[in-house]
């Protein structure tokens, strides 16, 4: 009796899956096929990208259309930035990360809300509190710092940046797509239309808001 191998991993859509697999047993001239049911893989690449998604734009979608090769992409608002960054309530950002989420139809993709359970009154979150929460969260997990283009040019200013890259992996992923949020911002203000800067329940959900 021989069998054929089995257990392929395979990528569609840029989530790692593992699916049934068959093996076809041959026995006495006869051939039959046995329906193997492979293990469920936990997910141990993770990218944590971190922005204010103040909000989410369409830049932010092309950096996410270039992280399919990993099982988990982590959306993380900032709740308090390091450098005094004035920005819209956290909860309303949560709410347009969530809605760009839905509307992108990445499956890898969700939101992570860390930086609430991290923060203090008055503190802001530092990247390294982040990964350092995370990393307990995701024990099994192999935790990869996703950095845009303006925090790749200030990342030696991050605290413990040089402990950062000892410790996790660093990926500087630029927006191949040149919108940012500050457009969005500028249009809505102008009174102009934002469908071609972010996604169409994001744009919905920001009709009335007011970032003056």
């Amino acid at each position: 009796m021989v069998t054929l191998p089995f257990g392929e991993r395979t990528c569609i859509g840029g989530l790692s899956s593992v699916f049934d697999s068959f093996v076809t047993v041959y026995n006495r001239g006869s051939t039959s096929k046995v329906k193997l049911v492979v293990p469920e893989i936990t997910n141990n690449k993770i990218a944590v990208f971190g922005s204010a998604f103040n909000p989410p734009s369409l830049g932010h979608l092309s950096v996410l259309q270039r992280l399919t090769h990993f099982d988990k992409v982590l959306l993380v608002p900032s709740i308090a930035h390091a450098w005094g960054k004035n920005m819209a309530a956290y909860e309303e950002r949560c709410r347009w990360t969530q809605a760009f989420i839905n509307d992108i139809g990445l499956d890898n993709v969700e939101l992570c809300d860390a930086e609430k359970a991290i923060y203090r009154d008055g503190e802001p979150v530092t990247t390294w509190a982040l990964l350092a929460f995370l990393s307990k969260r995701y024990s099994e997990s192999e935790l990869t710092f996703v950095l845009g283009p303006d925090n790749f040019l200030n990342f030696a200013k991050f605290y413990k940046a040089k402990e950062i890259t000892e410790k996790w992996s660093v990926l500087a992923a630029a927006e191949t797509v040149p919108v940012r949020s500050t457009m969005i911002r500028a249009a809505l203000t102008s009174g102009e239309s934002i469908k071609n800067l972010t996604t169409p329940s994001v744009a919905t959900l920001l009709t009335d808001y007011n970032f003056e």
